[in-house]
């Protein structure tokens, strides 16, 4: 039997070098464009007619559309309004991500820590540029609590700034650690349905309730991933 870190092995499909950089084009990589194409397929096939009463695909990319949207507008406000493209695409891509990875033999990219931190960097360092670019140099206030004693500053700025740079690690660590602690879950249960035949009846129950619970942590962790992304975009044009 295969061990249960197996599945997270990323292998090349097309082995490729630029300047000596290993450039190899991954099942990882494989997976993370199937995950794009459907996205993008679903939600133009879904919108292609735009009938006044939806049919189930429209129906069911309205309900994600005005999901991310009320979420963006609850936790930024209008303000918020011009980033709904990228929010809205940054939760459909995990979302996907997350379902395909329950497909037997397929690979879940959001399992590897440097796929979710390469996004939760792109996050940071987007709503830093975006507030610096709305506040100037008075986004440095968000260091320093207004209202604060003068005195506590020595206490308060390297909490805060510990603080404001863990954010792109927690956002990367929170989805890595729960879609790779779930999967080998399922692996090792599997494991032993097969290797102790008829009296796997228990652990197969288990194996059913766990499948399930999996796709709900994967939608769970999508949308933990995107509301995040819009608290850090709510401090970062409002700021606290």
């Amino acid at each position: 039997m295969a061990g249960p870190l197996e599945q997270f092995e990323i292998k090349p499909l097309a082995e490729l070098s630029v300047a000596g950089i290993d450039v190899s084009f991954t099942n990882s990589a494989l997976w993370m464009v199937i995950a794009a194409v459907l996205v993008t397929g679903f939600m133009t096939l879904s919108m292609r007619r735009g009938a006044l009463v939806p049919g189930r695909w429209q129906g069911a990319a309205e309900v994600m559309y005005e999901f991310v949207a009320n979420m963006l507008k609850d936790n930024v406000g209008s303000a918020g309004r011009k980033y709904f493209p990228f929010v809205f695409t940054l939760f459909m891509f995990v979302l996907f991500g997350n379902l395909l990875g329950m497909i037997p033999h397929s690979f879940t990219f959001t399992s590897h820590i440097a796929v979710t931190f390469a996004m939760a960097l792109v996050i940071f360092l987007g709503v830093t540029v975006i507030g610096f670019m709305r506040h100037g140099t008075h986004y440095l206030r968000m260091f320093f609590p207004e209202g604060a004693p003068l005195a506590t500053a020595i206490i308060l700025v390297p909490i805060e700034i510990i603080s404001y740079f863990s954010r792109p690690f927690s956002l990367a660590i929170r989805l890595f650690a729960n879609m790779t602690v779930g999967h080998i879950m399922l692996k090792v249960i599997g494991g032993f349905v097969g290797l102790i035949g008829i009296l796997g009846v228990l652990p197969f129950a288990m194996l059913t309730g766990i499948t399930v619970l999996e796709f709900g942590i994967a939608a769970l962790q999508a949308y933990v991933y995107t509301i995040l992304t819009c608290i850090y975009l709510h401090d970062a044009i409002h700021m606290h």
